[in-house]
C-alpha cells in the first residue's frame, strides 16, 4: 500500500501526509470538502467547483496564503465590499505552480451556487463555514482535491491522515 502511494501522481515522493496531520479533502465528484486534523474529521460540507472538471485542478497542493477580506484582482474590488466574490476569507494553495494567491477556498456573495459546479477554478465556501474553517487551518495544510467514487474515509487513509 505504501508504494502505491508512493507511485501515485498525487503525492510525489516527500510530500506524503502523515498521521495526525492536518489534511482538507475536496471531492468535485461530490462537490464536497472533509477537514480532518489529528486524525479526525472536524467538518464535512458542500463547496461548489469549477464550472468545467479542468478549471479545479486535482492533486495534492499545500495552504500558502491566508487572507481576511482578501481584495478581487480580477475586477478591482476591495475586500469587505458587498459585490466582492470571494467574501470574507481566502485559504490559498499551491496549484499550478502558483503562489497561493490563484487558487484557494473562499467565500461567496452567492451562497446559492454551494454544491454546483460554478467557479473558475477555486472552492466556494458558505460565509459561515469558511470563516470557522479557515480559523482552524494554518497555513501548510495538504490539500487533496481528486474526482472520485471513494469514500472520505478511503481518501484520508490512502493519504495517510487516519
Amino acid at each position: 500500500m505504501l508504494f502505491l502511494l508512493a507511485a501515485s501522481p498525487f503525492w510525489p515522493l516527500g510530500s506524503e501526509v502523515l498521521p495526525g496531520d492536518p489534511l482538507i479533502i475536496i471531492n468535485k465528484k461530490t462537490n464536497e470538502l472533509v477537514w480532518v486534523n489529528h486524525g479526525k474529521v472536524q467538518m464535512q460540507t458542500k463547496v461548489a467547483t469549477g464550472k468545467t472538471n479542468e478549471l479545479t485542478p486535482e492533486g495534492l497542493f499545500t495552504v500558502k496564503v491566508k487572507a481576511v477580506n482578501p481584495y478581487y484582482r480580477k475586477k478591482d474590488i476591495p475586500g469587505g465590499d458587498p459585490r466582492n466574490p470571494l467574501g470574507s476569507r481566502w485559504i490559498g494553495f499551491d496549484a499550478k505552480g502558483t503562489d497561493g494567491r490563484i487558487y484557494g477556498l473562499h467565500g461567496t456573495n452567492q451562497p446559492y451556487t454551494i454544491g454546483s459546479y460554478v467557479s473558475e477554478g477555486c472552492i466556494r465556501l458558505s460565509k459561515v463555514t469558511l470563516e470557522d474553517l479557515y480559523d482552524q487551518v494554518p497555513e501548510g495544510t495538504r490539500i487533496l482535491i481528486t474526482n472520485t467514487d471513494k469514500s472520505f474515509e478511503q481518501l484520508a487513509s490512502e493519504a495517510g491522515a487516519f
